[in-house]
């Protein structure tokens, strides 16, 4: 008889006890877990014939995993401003500590504290907002998806809304204007081409069955050569005298106008506004500056229409969404705008962000194991997150080369305590200083320093 490889295995217990042993700082909830795991799939390998691998180093490396708190706090050198993928805006001290307050106590979310009755959540920052955008009212739901979503339901379920083909753009994550639309309970008319759509072509689709006008912001790409498009006053002069809303989509934009500082028109939402438009809708996490939020701005009927939907509730913002949007919108009124990290990184020279480059590269040289080349180079940072397509700002990375490779450096990168995000171009990995956050020097210094000669060689 051949024994089964199996009963060579540790018991659960056991192995439990050897990696509480080999790391005792790891919780006890994690320790079991992971040696779980690790005996399951040290069985799968025998039974498919295979070696296992060590249950110890397995349970070890599964219960870490478990134990790190998620999402990871990384560090952003891959130069995209707004990186969909590591949460967007990053919030300033004094937000985060707004939410922290928030988030310890009890708040008067939704009582007037005048009157001791019930009160309106989310009213403090639609009057903010007011303030900033010179609207009639505002809104703050969770995400500019749903403001959209919330916009079409409450104005035109069970009409039709009417978009440009050349305006039908999936958006991160797969989900696609025709899905929202169909979501929200409307009917899609699509008017003239990929490439132009006249005036015209919105009048003749124009009708008595018509709920809306939908004008969407082409977010991630950019329409070049022979094209054209309504421009949105001739759709709201169109669409008032049939009574008809027009819906703009804008993605992401600003309440500080920084058109003088090369961001395009249609990113400063007051602007936007002063057309006669409806409602605007955008992210609160883009350029905006802030939490993950959808924002609508625009005529106080419309408003009210949105805040009377069934759905308004199922996407309305919790208490650490708004005390952050608050706080945001504070700076803002201010003038602190540069406080806030997506603006500051917008907003800095690149004289300021090549110096601080340099001074990485510095520090990197004498950190840096044996076989890791480290230089200087120009770069162009992508304002990402669906904001911007095309604008990109001139930046500075530090670029890293190892004779393993750029795709393995940039995982032995991940790998680390603070795990360092940065791009490969070129058989190198560029850590762009533009998107460093104060303090992430030392943090970047630490990854580069724990690489292990023999990853840098692939070995």
């Amino acid at each position: 008889m051949t024994e089964d490889p199996r009963r060579e295995l540790p018991s659960v217990d056991r192995l439990v006890r050897r990696i509480a042993e080999a790391a005792p700082a790891l919780p006890a909830w994690a320790v079991r877990e992971g040696a779980r795991r690790a005996l399951a799939e040290a069985r799968a390998a025998l039974a498919r014939g295979g070696a296992p691998a060590d249950p110890l180093a397995a349970g070890l490396a599964a219960a870490a995993a478990l134990a790190e708190p998620r999402p990871r706090r990384v560090v952003n050198a891959s130069g995209v401003v707004l990186h969909t993928n590591l949460g967007r805006a990053a919030l300033p001290r004094e937000v985060a500590a707004a939410v922290a307050a928030a988030a310890a106590s009890y708040t008067a979310l939704e009582l007037d504290l005048e009157s001791g009755a019930r009160g309106e959540r989310g009213a403090g920052v639609a009057e903010l907002l007011r303030l900033l955008s010179g609207a009639e009212a505002a809104l703050a739901v969770n995400n500019g998806a749903a403001a959209v979503l919330l916009a079409l339901a409450a104005l035109a379920r069970g009409r039709e809304v009417i978009v440009s083909r050349g305006e039908l753009v999936e958006i991160g994550g797969s989900f696609r204007v025709p899905e929202i639309l169909r979501e929200a309970g409307v009917s899609l008319v699509e008017v003239g081409t990929t490439n132009r759509t006249h005036l015209s072509d919105y009048a003749a689709a124009l009708g008595p069955r018509t709920g809306a006008i939908l004008k969407v912001h082409r977010s991630n790409f950019e329409l070049r050569g022979f094209v054209a498009e309504a421009p949105l006053p001739a759709l709201v002069a169109l669409a008032r005298p049939a009574g008809v809303p027009v819906v703009e989509d804008l993605g992401s934009a600003t309440l500080v106008d920084l058109r003088e500082h090369g961001l395009p028109p249609e990113s400063f939402a007051p602007a936007r506004l002063a057309t006669g438009v409806d409602l605007v809708c955008f992210s609160g996490d883009k350029l905006l500056g802030g939490p993950q939020a959808g924002i609508v701005l625009g005529a106080a009927e419309r408003v009210r229409a949105l805040r009377q939907s069934p759905l308004a509730r199922a996407l309305r913002l919790d208490k650490l969404s708004l005390a952050a949007l608050d706080a945001t919108l504070r700076l803002l009124l201010a003038g602190r705008e540069r406080e806030l990290p997506t603006l500051r990184m917008l907003l800095e020279p690149a004289e300021a962000v090549a110096e601080r480059a340099a001074a990485l590269a510095e520090r990197l040289q004498k950190a840096a194991p044996r076989g890791l080349v480290v230089a200087l180079e120009e770069t162009r940072a992508p304002v990402g997150g669906g904001s911007l397509p095309g604008f990109e700002l001139p930046s500075a990375a530090v670029a890293l080369a190892a004779p393993a490779g750029a795709e393995a450096l940039a995982r032995a990168l991940r790998r680390a305590a603070v795990p360092v995000i940065g791009r490969v171009s070129d058989a190198r990995v560029l850590l762009d200083a533009r998107t460093l956050l104060p303090g992430d020097e030392s943090d970047v210094e630490a990854a580069v320093a724990s690489l292990a000669s023999g990853s840098l060689r692939g070995t």
